[in-house]
């Protein structure tokens, strides 16, 4: 069996090479593997000779010191004021689907408040049998339901309208994360208020002095629409809306209202600020395309990227990336290496759940040439990521929102990479 680029290494002339590095006898190992025996190997290291830290030294666990790189990073440009802004997350350095609370990116619109759990209170008013007023130990007495979804902010991509910007995955595509959330149903609460029949546009608004208030369809809000306390196991960040937040499935990031405080069931939208003014999607007509709630399909290679640049020269090398869509499961991904003339299948890792992001790996074996690096994904509707010539005859060039449309990379032969456009 012969390697083929396109294809990937085959799995014995992998563990060839392998075992060659191995013993210093290919080019890219290293002067002291040629030499040698490997000291670290060898001698005994200042770690093996002494205790290291005892079980209490960090109540909270946190990251070792060597990934300290790897933190949420913010704009300065952006916005006008960081208490009104967004910062990304570090995904081109993160791996599998699910985004620690930590790295995991955020948009506040008045700063992140600090409200507790006595002084919580959820209201549910309007066109309901019986308003009412929960508490947060009141909340925790009803059945709860788990649910893993990936939250993007509508403007990811954002500033890649116009052309290649930003040197880097996690400027780019960055404002996505992906976590395990648990909370009640929103269904459960409107059905304990009781919604009549005439009440069909639920409002959400948050404590925090923005309120970022949002009208959401009430079919969504009696479908998949949870009330969550707790991320990844533990209770919500303070940044993510402690204690308690929307999860909206598969809609923008702006529909999951932090620190909700109010729930109040319409026969229309309110069209506040948020849905009027903002978030609302330019055409090259003039006119704006309004309640483009569904963040529709779209994937990216997080490395090889401008952050993570090939620094192993040739032989095997693993591409790996995030795809998503709001309309469901990813059912398929492409990557290509010359721009979009050819394709092959990626790997899919793990489960591919619904409104969540997967994860997909491509094996190759890179013989140092210059490579154009994309990836599209398809969902269960049959839905194919666009290019961006795709989408822009459509939805023009001055837009924010919604971009969704195929990111190239540029790997040089000296393994960098840029962000380049060429579709």
């Amino acid at each position: 069996m012969t390697d083929d680029p396109a294809k990937g290494p085959s799995r014995r002339g992998f563990l060839r090479r392998s075992a060659l590095a191995g013993a210093g006898l290919v080019a890219g190992a290293t002067a002291a593997r040629a030499a040698g025996p490997d000291p670290l190997i060898t001698n005994v290291q200042p770690w093996a000779t002494e205790f290291g830290d005892p079980v209490d030294a960090v109540p909270y666990g946190l990251p070792i010191r060597f990934e300290q790189h790897v933190v949420r990073r913010n704009v300065e440009w952006l916005t006008e004021s960081p208490v009104s802004s967004i910062n990304f997350t570090p995904i081109h350095a993160l791996e599998g689907t699910i985004t620690p609370q930590g790295c995991a990116f955020e948009r506040h619109h008045s700063g992140a408040i600090e409200l507790s759990k006595q002084d919580y209170r959820l209201m549910i008013n309007g066109l309901v049998d019986q308003p009412l007023v929960f508490t947060f130990d009141d909340l925790l007495r009803f059945p709860r339901a788990t649910v893993t979804a990936f939250c993007e902010c509508a403007a990811n991509g954002g500033m890649e309208w116009g052309g290649a910007q930003l040197e880097g995955c996690q400027f780019t595509q960055g404002m996505i994360h992906n976590m395990e959330y648990v909370g009640v149903p929103l269904r459960v609460l409107l059905e304990e208020a009781g919604v009549k029949p005439e009440g069909k546009w639920l409002y959400a608004e948050g404590a925090d002095a923005s309120s970022n208030g949002r009208s959401i369809p009430m079919e969504k809000a009696l479908d998949d629409v949870l009330l969550a306390f707790f991320a990844n196991g533990e209770a919500l960040r303070k940044e993510h809306g402690y204690p308690a937040r929307l999860v909206v499935p598969g809609w923008e990031g702006n529909m999951w209202v932090k620190w909700v405080r109010r729930l109040g069931v319409y026969d229309q939208a309110v069209e506040s600020r948020e849905e009027t003014s903002k978030y609302t999607d330019l055409m090259p007509d003039g006119r704006a395309r309004k309640w483009t709630w569904v963040m529709d399909a779209k994937s990216v290679i997080t490395a090889p990227s401008p952050q993570v640049p090939i620094r192993h020269g040739k032989g095997p090398l693993v591409i790996t990336g995030l795809a998503w869509s709001g309309n469901g499961r990813v059912t398929g991904v492409d990557v290509s290496l010359d721009g979009g003339r050819n394709w092959t299948p990626a790997r899919i890792t793990g489960d591919a759940k619904s409104k969540a992001l997967t994860r997909f790996h491509l094996d190759i074996d890179w013989d140092g040439s210059e490579l154009l690096l994309q990836s599209r994904c398809t969902d269960e509707t049959g839905y194919v990521q666009p290019t961006k010539d795709a989408l822009r005859a459509i939805r023009g060039r001055n837009n924010v929102y919604h971009n969704n449309a195929i990111q190239t990379w540029w790997v040089k032969t000296d393994g960098e990479v840029e962000n380049v456009e060429i579709a």
